[in-house]
């Protein structure tokens, strides 16, 4: 895959407005269209007759060229835009839908894909399948209850959406917090600074601490982080 995709923008075009960011809503929904039309194609091009199916290959050229997110993205669309999304099985729909779209009016139905409902299922299937593999940490791989307590010297989870996808992988995802206002249970602030780097993010940003079991099944243990010396 390419480095890095074009940004994919998150807000309705009203609140583009608002921002005074329309361009770069504008930009994001061509790409976005462009995405959809593209899966259209894909899943035309691997539509296998014979066994009324899709081919292997068939996400993963649309992923190659648009990215997990926007792919993601556009799928969460395409699912809210059905008029019957029941037909797609619950666990699928649960999956292609937390990527938050915002209602953007007329403007949603153009970047949703038209193909029959069994289609866009293995579609997202497959889209799926290569998202798992490449092994990154979720909400369910880290430690539950994790609000309220002091995250300071401890390992944190970023979350996917935070990180440029050329940057997806299980390692670019553990942070060391050091510090911040957001390490705090007590503080008003929501800032985390994590690892080497002091870079700021903001607490939300964090999925939370790892659990034991990490993506794929495996377990796995963590030796404390020796600090820089002084």
């Amino acid at each position: 895959m390419p480095a890095d995709f074009p940004y994919l923008y998150p807000y309705s075009r009203a609140e583009a407005r608002r921002l005074k960011e329309t361009r770069m809503h504008e930009d994001s929904f061509r790409e976005n269209v462009k995405c959809a039309r593209a899966i259209e194609k894909a899943i035309r091009e691997h539509f296998d007759e014979a066994n009324e199916g899709l081919t292997e290959g068939c996400a993963q050229s649309v992923l190659e060229a648009y990215g997990f997110k926007r792919v993601w993205f556009v799928l969460s669309n395409s699912l809210r835009e059905m008029g019957q999304p029941l037909l797609i099985h619950e666990d699928v729909r649960q999956w292609a839908r937390k990527p938050y779209v915002p209602p953007d009016g007329k403007y949603n139905r153009y970047f949703a894909v038209d193909t029959a409902a069994e289609l866009l299922e293995s579609f997202i299937c497959q889209a799926r399948d290569a998202y798992q593999a490449l092994g990154m940490f979720g909400l369910e791989h880290c430690v539950s209850g994790g609000a309220g307590k002091d995250y300071k010297g401890k390992v944190l989870v970023l979350s996917p959406d935070t990180l440029k996808e050329s940057h997806w992988t299980p390692r670019d995802q553990l942070w060391l917090a050091s510090g911040g206002f957001g390490c705090s249970p007590s503080a008003s602030g929501r800032a985390v600074y994590a690892s080497c780097l002091r870079v700021p993010f903001q607490l939300g940003l964090f999925a939370g601490p790892p659990g034991r079991d990490r993506p794929g099944g495996r377990r796995h243990g963590y030796r404390p982080v020796p600090q820089a010396a002084a």
